[in-house]
């Protein structure tokens, strides 16, 4: 191994600036800029999908029960909610059940009129992420015993209506008998999550007045939104809840109730296979070319080495000492030049998005050490087999014609 080390640094240290050397520089940049570009493709996929994912998951919870009969109406079919489905749900992987109904509305303006889907929770509904998305106002405290007039409405709707915190709001409802009646509610709050689809629709209320305007008793519910533990596998936790539940009803992943969303971010997959099976092929190529005109520059000095009496296997390693060194030099700067725009972008967001068509404000990024790993072993890996190719070259060379090959 020092041997041929030593004659690997003796022979590439004394070249000039021929051919081979600038292509080992544009190889260390190729290598570079491919890895660097597969670094970030994978970032920026990652962390856009997990916060659109989140979005969603935030909107309709991990898991919904809902009646059989429902299909995809907004009104819904009442059930109830009682002791024997709280205990069917009563399993550890659960953090949270939360009652919840949906009544389509309009409200009407002076100037506007705006279709949304009324959402009714409980005292006990877990406010989280509407809080944490919260862009002025606050939160509204429900009680079991009074109906309240509070509502949370999106930015999308405050703006397009021109509603600031504090103003009352009339929405109209259609009834079963065809007749639209009207209720006054509060703006207590505005928030702003980003998720266009579900913004420009969801109003939050008491789901008191869901019952009430539906004509509901005080323990029927439109639907359950169930919350998981961490770790907690959602199509497994879904499987024992659809099992465990009455024949009645029906539970859905959130995958299942916005399928189209879903959808198009599993197609985002498909654009960095592309991306990195592209930057490889380049990759692997620059290696190749490099090699090979490595080792046809030194024809003449492999002849002599053969002559002395060196194997082609001592000659393969001399060579790959350099391969490897511009390879290695050629991912640390990659790694360091990806990573480090990659930070940036995460901590500064300096590249922002539209909202209306990405649902995030800014290019999101999310770095995984896993994939960073990956990454790096199949670059390194893709470089072991690109050398099958010189090493052939090498093992055809015959010293008493290449010795004199210029």
């Amino acid at each position: 191994m020092k041997a041929t080390r030593f004659i690997s640094s003796r022979i590439f240290s004394m070249e000039k600036e021929n051919l081979s050397s600038i292509v080992m520089k544009i190889a260390v940049i190729s290598i570079a800029l491919g890895i660097s570009i597969m670094l970030i493709s994978i970032a920026v996929v990652v962390g856009f999908k997990n916060q659109i994912k989140d979005k969603v998951v935030g909107f309709v919870s991990p898991i919904q029960i809902q009646t059989l009969n429902q299909n995809e109406s907004i009104e819904e079919t009442p059930f109830v909610y009682d002791s024997t489905l709280k205990s069917k749900l009563s399993v550890h992987f659960i953090e949270g059940v939360y009652p919840t109904a949906n009544k389509a509305g309009l409200i009407k303006t002076d100037s506007e009129i705006h279709g949304i889907i009324l959402k009714g929770v409980d005292k006990d509904y877990n406010w989280g992420y509407i809080n944490s998305n919260l862009a002025s106002g606050e939160i509204p405290q429900y009680t079991d015993d009074k109906r309240s007039n509070d509502v949370v409405v999106s930015k999308i709707i405050a703006d397009k209506l021109l509603l600031n915190v504090g103003d009352d709001v009339r929405i109209w409802f259609v009834g079963d008998d065809m007749k639209t009646r009207g209720r006054k509610f509060t703006i207590k709050g505005i928030y702003e999550t980003g998720l266009t689809e579900c913004d420009e629709r969801f109003i939050y209320c008491d789901l008191n007045q869901i019952r009430r305007l539906n004509g509901w008793e005080k323990d029927y519910v439109g639907h359950l939104e169930i919350t998981l533990n961490d770790n907690i596998d959602v199509e497994e936790a879904n499987n024992y809840i659809y099992y465990s539940i009455p024949t009645y009803l029906i539970s859905y992943t959130a995958r299942e109730l916005y399928p189209h969303i879903f959808d198009w971010l599993d197609l985002q997959d498909m654009n960095v296979v592309i991306i990195i099976a592209l930057m490889l092929l380049v990759a692997g190529i620059t290696i190749i070319s490099m090699l090979l005109i490595i080792v046809l520059e030194r024809t003449s000095t492999i002849g002599i080495l053969k002559a002395l009496g060196a194997n082609n296997r001592f000659i393969r390693r001399v060579f790959l000492q350099r391969s490897r060194r511009i390879l290695l030099i050629g991912m640390l700067f990659g790694n360091v030049f990806g990573i480090g725009l990659c930070l940036l972008q995460k901590y500064t967001e300096i590249i922002k998005l539209s909202p209306e068509s990405y649902y995030l404000s800014s290019v999101p990024i999310e770095l995984d050490p896993t994939h960073i790993v990956l990454l790096n072993v199949g670059t390194f890996l893709l470089w072991v087999l690109m050398m099958l190719i010189p090493a052939m070259v090498i093992n055809n060379i015959n010293p008493s014609k290449s010795i004199r090959f210029e």
